[in-house]
């Protein structure tokens, strides 16, 4: 019962829409704006980079709360299905008609709470690449091509070699129509200069 419990209450941490929810705070239906996204930089393009940093914040900070709320109510390797309920949630929140983010800020703090170093250097990888290319599809596309095998060699343990091989699937999935306008050079560039008006743009 209590993995159920752990599993649920991820699924329902996941679908809170951070992105969705500060832009009714603005008056703007975030799902109307820029990329239409329902995701942190979505946000960004749209409403500010503060509003941006923030909704990020919350989106990993959410995924993180329910990888620990999995790791005290059960052993491994429930907190890494745990972990996938809080991602699922997120992309399919219950709240918006199954139609949210990507995934990949949540899935930043699900793998925070279970595999700490690992996040660490992915991050770094993250954060690289966004400020020289501004490419936040780009660190994310990145990121899922590392964390397999990055994963491999830090020698975590087989189900979280098994995880970080689903969700790398899954972002990779996610992120097909960037993939395109990478390779044909139509890929927006995140300015963190100025707050862009609303519009109808695409974007991750």
């Amino acid at each position: 019962m209590t993995i159920v419990v752990a599993i649920v209450a991820a699924y329902l941490l996941g679908s809170i829409p951070f992105a969705y929810l500060a832009g009714k705070l603005r008056g703007i239906d975030i799902r109307t704006v820029g990329s239409k996204n329902v995701g942190a930089t979505n946000v960004f393009r749209s409403l500010g980079k503060g509003t941006g940093f923030a909704v990020m914040g919350a989106d990993i900070a959410k995924g993180l709360v329910a990888a620990l709320i999995a790791l005290a109510l059960s052993d491994a390797p429930w907190p890494l299905f745990a972990g996938a309920a809080a991602i699922l949630g997120h992309v399919f929140p219950v709240w918006l008609r199954f139609k949210g983010g990507k995934g990949v800020a949540v899935g930043g703090g699900v793998v925070l709470g279970l595999m700490p170093l690992t996040v660490l250097i992915l991050a770094i990888v993250f954060v690289a690449i966004v400020a020289v290319t501004r490419f936040v599809s780009l660190g994310s596309i990145s990121v899922a091509i590392a964390f397999t095998p990055l994963t491999l060699l830090l020698d975590e343990p087989w189900p979280n070699v098994v995880f970080a091989a689903a969700a790398s699937v899954f972002v990779l999935a996610k992120h097909r129509a960037n993939i395109g306008r990478l390779w044909r050079r139509e890929e927006l560039r995140l300015d963190f200069s100025r707050r862009k008006p609303p519009g109808d743009v695409p974007g991750p």
